[in-house]
C-alpha cells in the first residue's frame, strides 16, 4: 500500500516548465482540472463545478478494466499488472484529462479493500451524489458480469453502483450465485432477468457492454434480439464496442430507446480513453450520469467519439483457415473466397446486416454524434518521445484532442505530424478493415479522406 499512495501523491510535483507551457497555450482553465499541484485540496471544489445548476462538457470512458489488486492479487486475467484502482485513477485524472472514469471490476473484494485504503488515507473521497472523487476525476464504481441463458450464448452486462458500501453488498450477494467473485467477468448463475431486478432493487443500473462483438454480447453471440433475453425496461443504456457505430446500430429498431455510449474496455493504462463520450452535466457524479442516460433536466450524452468501424478487431468477417478479413461489398458469406474454409468468425458489420430488421439505418433524433476519431496512439509517426512531447506542453490528452489548434502542435511536433494528428480528430485518416481479433491500421499510402 505505501508505494500506490507513493505514486499517488507524486501528482502534486508538477514540472514547473510543463505549468509555464500550459499557461502560454492558451488553454482553457476548465480543461486542466485537479492541477497537479493543488489537486487533493481543491476536490471538493472541482467536482462541485456546475452544482448551481449550470451545465458544462466532461468526457467519460466507463469501461476500464482492473487487472491486479495493490496485494497483486490477480482480477482480470487479460488485464496488465499495473492496471490497478489508484493507477487508472492517475492516468484518467493526470494523463487522459477524463473527468468520469468508470472503474469495473470493483465488486472483486480485493478491490473493495484497496478503496477503503485510499478513502482512509484522504487520497479519494466518496462524493454525495455518488462516486469516488480523485482530483477533478470522479470514478464510478462498475462490475461486468457474464449471463447465458437456456440455449443461448454468453454475453456480458456491465453493473453499475453509486457507493462502496452498494457495492460490497452486492458482492454478498454474487458469492452466492458464481464460482469466484474476486475475478473479472464471471458467469452468474441467476437468469438474466432476475439479475437485472436485483441489481435494479438495490439502486443500480444496467447496461450491456459491447453488444455487437463476436464473442460474449448480446448481438453477437448471444441472440438476435435483446428482447429475447433481458427485461427492456431495466436497462439504462447499451455499449457499442469498438467495431460498431451508432448508424450501425440504426438498422435495429429495438435499440432506438436507449441511450448509446461507447467506452475504451481498456485492458492497459495506455488504452484508456481510446473511446469515450462528451457528457452535458453540471458535475461528475453518478447521479449526474445517471440524469444524462436518462436524458432530464437537460443533461444528456452530447456525443460518442470512437474508433472507426474499419479499425476494429471484429468489424469485418475473418477466416480462421487462411487468416483473410473478408472485406468483400457484399456481407453475406458463409465461406471463404480465398480458400473456400468455414471457418469464420463472423464480423460485426456482417453480424449486424444478418439480423437488421431495417434495410437503412435509422437514427433517432435523442441519440448524440458519433465523431470517428483515430487513438494518437493509432497516429504513425507519432512515437513515444514526440507523444510524451506534446504531453508536456499541452498537459492531457483530451487538450490535445480537442482544445489544441492545429497550429499550436506544429510547433511542438512539426506540420506533418501536426496534419496527421489533425486528420486524425476528424476521422479523415484512410483506413484498412480490422477483423478476427487483429485491429484494423492507418493506411499513410492513401492520404488523408476527404
Amino acid at each position: 500500500m505505501a508505494d500506490s499512495e507513493a505514486r499517488l501523491n507524486s501528482r502534486t510535483d508538477m514540472d514547473p516548465a510543463r505549468k509555464r507551457t500550459v499557461e502560454a497555450a492558451a488553454i482553457d482553465k476548465d480543461a486542466v482540472r485537479g492541477n497537479r499541484a493543488n489537486a487533493n485540496a481543491d476536490t471538493d471544489a472541482s467536482i462541485n463545478k456546475g452544482s448551481n445548476g449550470s451545465l458544462n462538457t466532461y468526457y467519460a470512458d466507463l469501461h476500464v478494466h482492473i487487472g491486479r489488486t495493490n496485494a497483486g492479487e490477480p482480477v482480470k486475467i487479460s488485464g496488465s499488472r499495473n492496471l490497478t484502482f489508484g493507477n487508472i485513477a492517475k492516468e484518467a485524472e493526470e494523463r487522459k484529462g477524463i473527468s468520469l472514469i468508470g472503474i469495473i471490476d470493483c465488486h472483486s473484494p480485493g478491490v473493495q479493500r484497496d478503496i477503503d485504503d485510499y478513502l482512509r488515507s484522504g487520497d479519494m473521497k466518496e462524493l454525495q451524489d455518488g462516486g469516488i472523487a480523485y482530483g477533478g476525476t470522479t470514478i464510478l464504481l462498475g462490475c461486468e458480469l457474464e449471463i447465458r441463458e437456456p440455449g443461448m450464448g454468453p454475453a456480458h452486462l456491465l453493473v453499475f453502483y453509486p457507493g462502496l458500501e452498494e457495492m460490497k453488498s452486492f458482492t454478498q450477494w454474487l458469492d452466492r450465485h458464481m464460482k469466484n467473485v474476486h475475478l473479472s467477468s464471471q458467469r452468474i448463475c441467476v437468469p438474466a432477468r432476475e439479475l437485472q431486478q436485483e441489481v435494479y432493487s438495490r439502486g443500480g443500473m444496467v447496461i450491456p457492454a459491447h453488444i455487437f462483438t463476436p464473442h460474449r454480447s448480446i448481438y453477437g453471440s448471444c441472440a438476435p434480439r435483446m428482447e429475447q433475453v433481458l427485461n427492456p425496461e431495466l436497462i439504462s443504456a447499451v455499449e457499442l464496442g469498438l467495431s460498431a457505430d451508432s448508424e450501425m446500430a440504426g438498422l435495429i429498431s429495438e435499440l432506438d430507446p436507449y441511450t448509446i455510449l461507447t467506452n475504451s474496455d481498456a485492458h492497459s493504462l495506455g488504452k484508456i480513453g481510446r473511446e469515450y463520450n462528451e457528457l452535458w452535466i453540471a458535475k461528475p457524479s453518478y447521479r449526474e450520469f445517471e440524469k444524462a442516460l436518462g436524458q432530464s433536466d437537460g443533461r444528456r450524452v452530447a456525443a460518442n467519439y470512437g474508433l472507426n468501424p474499419r479499425l476494429g478487431k471484429y468489424h469485418r468477417t475473418f477466416c480462421g483457415g487462411c487468416n483473410y478479413i473478408i472485406d468483400e461489398a457484399s456481407a453475406a458469406v458463409e465461406c471463404c473466397p480465398y480458400c473456400g474454409s468455414t471457418k469464420l468468425v463472423r464480423g460485426v458489420q456482417d453480424r449486424i446486416r444478418s439480423i437488421a430488421d431495417r434495410t437503412k439505418p435509422a437514427v433517432p433524433a435523442h441519440r448524440p454524434p458519433y465523431h470517428y476519431q483515430v487513438p494518437l496512439e493509432f497516429i504513425p509517426g507519432l512515437g513515444p518521445a514526440k507523444f510524451e512531447a506534446l504531453l508536456r506542453t499541452f498537459g492531457t490528452e483530451m487538450n490535445i484532442l480537442h482544445r489544441v489548434s492545429e497550429q499550436e502542435l506544429a510547433g511542438i511536433v512539426g506540420a506533418e505530424l501536426a496534419e496527421r494528428i489533425g486528420a486524425a480528430r476528424a476521422g479523415r485518416l484512410a483506413l484498412s478493415s480490422g477483423g478476427g481479433g487483429t485491429y484494423g491500421k492507418v493506411d499513410t499510402s492513401k492520404g488523408f479522406d476527404q
